[in-house]
């Protein structure tokens, strides 16, 4: 019911058999709940009623925040009153004011409560991380994000993480010999990300069986890296300009490539460089059955395209376009798509980071008398015609497609989609094929 004024009218015994509902919920249940809000939230439940005072402290989550001046103390303060004797999830961001000794205690607690979820935001100086961390049966899932003057990650003592099977470490200084201690002492290790981790040349797989998922994303200041993982079957490699050799990827089924590129000297695009490298990476991913390409890459197959590279046969049963629709990038899509006779699924969504910008192509492409066709729009100027033309370009050049999934919310909107959605029966007339549509709101598919 609404009365005159629009504000809605409840009635009183509707929020009191509400209040009985929450009230009737074991503790238990009300614990995990709990669990999910931040810890600040959690304790303040604690006014509601007797009752409330200390359901918090038997939470199976804790999680903190460094916002305020006094925070060590009210952290310090929460930890002696929390009682529950096993904790699944602790998560503490520290910063450069904290003492060394608290965040050592901080961690301990943790450990003490055999913790399996662990997420340490340490920044914090020269800070070590302490050995019986290294040294642990309960932890099955470790995040570690290292500042910036972080001391490097280097064990000083054989790690023993015989339960973890997810790692995933930020912004950290590991040497080769390092991550090989790590990951000695990791037996059941199934998923590793390394994001934007220095001083790591080669990072060498082959005995870790169980390692099935890895996920690299690099500086552009790192050094040439090799990858040796002959069991991983999902690779996620966001490289910078620098290159890594895939050595041995030969049971990998699933990959996400692409390149960055932060600095060009002199507005040259060194096009030799980096069509030699994404050309490598392509053959070493030549049966993987699910494939995604980032906009950079797309860049640089374009222009090898135009310069006549030929490109490895590809198995990919699923491919994923990581892109904007523009003529940067669709010489190197057709090919791709030439070269995928076994594609079925197809799916376009406009992503990225680090673009190329356009500028430096276009520099190389006039010094080298190369030619775009002209028929395509720039990379920031996509129109709906456009992606009409490049949904009919895909059908006439595929021929085992069933299935396109174009993510357009980027660029296409409002009436725009309508009437793209409209065409979208005229598109697949001829064909066997499955559109899908999906903007930010609204959801279509169309079959031919």
């Amino acid at each position: 019911m609404v009365t005159a004024t629009g504000t809605p009218s409840y009635r009183h015994y509707d929020i009191k058999e509400a209040g009985d509902l929450i009230s009737r919920l074991p503790d238990d249940i009300l614990q995990l709940i709990l669990s999910y809000l931040s810890t600040r939230f959690a304790i303040r439940t604690s006014a509601l009623s007797r009752r409330w005072r200390h359901l918090w402290s038997d939470t199976w989550s804790l999680s903190f925040y460094r916002d305020r001046p006094d925070a060590a103390t009210s952290i310090n303060r929460i930890l002696d009153r929390y009682r529950a004797p096993k904790l699944m999830s602790f998560r503490i961001c520290s910063s450069r004011s904290d003492k060394l000794a608290d965040i050592d205690s901080w961690i301990n607690f943790a450990v003490s409560r055999n913790v399996e979820n662990l997420s340490l935001d340490l920044d914090s100086g020269k800070f070590d991380i302490p050995d019986f961390l290294f040294i642990n049966s309960s932890i099955k899932k470790l995040y570690l994000i290292f500042g910036y003057y972080t001391n490097d990650m280097n064990p000083k003592c054989s790690v023993s993480w015989t339960s973890l099977k997810t790692l995933s470490l930020y912004d950290c200084n590991i040497s080769d010999e390092s991550i090989a201690n790590i990951l000695s002492g990791c037996p059941v290790l199934e998923s590793l990300s390394l994001l934007f981790c220095k001083k790591l040349r080669v990072l060498d797989l082959r005995k870790s069986p169980h390692l099935i998922t890895l996920e690299i994303k690099r500086y552009c200041v790192s050094e040439p890296t090799q990858l040796v993982a002959p069991h991983i079957r999902c690779l996620r490699l966001r490289n910078s300009q620098k290159p890594c050799a895939l050595v041995d990827v030969s049971s990998l089924s699933q990959a996400e490539l692409d390149i960055a590129v932060f600095k060009i000297v002199d507005n040259k695009l060194d096009v030799d460089f980096h069509q030699t490298m994404v050309v490598k990476m392509l053959e070493k991913c030549q049966n993987v059955e699910k494939l995604t390409l980032g906009a950079n890459i797309l860049k640089i197959l374009s222009l090898a395209e135009l310069r006549g590279v030929s490109f490895p046969k590809l198995k990919a049963k699923a491919l994923t376009l990581d892109t904007m629709i523009s003529r940067y990038v669709i010489p190197g899509i057709v090919r791709v798509l030439q070269n995928s006779p076994d594609l079925k699924k197809l799916t376009i969504q406009p992503m990225g980071t680090y673009p190329i910008p356009e500028k430096h192509i276009d520099i190389y492409l006039d010094s080298h008398g190369l030619n775009w066709d002209q028929s395509w729009s720039s990379e920031f100027n996509v129109e709906l015609k456009q992606v009409a033309s490049f949904m009919q370009l895909v059908l006439k050049t595929t021929k085992t497609l069933e299935l396109i999934v174009a993510r357009v919310k980027g660029y296409i909107k409002g009436r725009c989609f309508v009437e793209l959605r409209r065409m979208v029966p005229m598109l697949t007339r001829n064909n066997n094929v499955s559109i899908v549509l999906s903007s930010r709101k609204k959801r279509c598919r169309a079959t031919g």
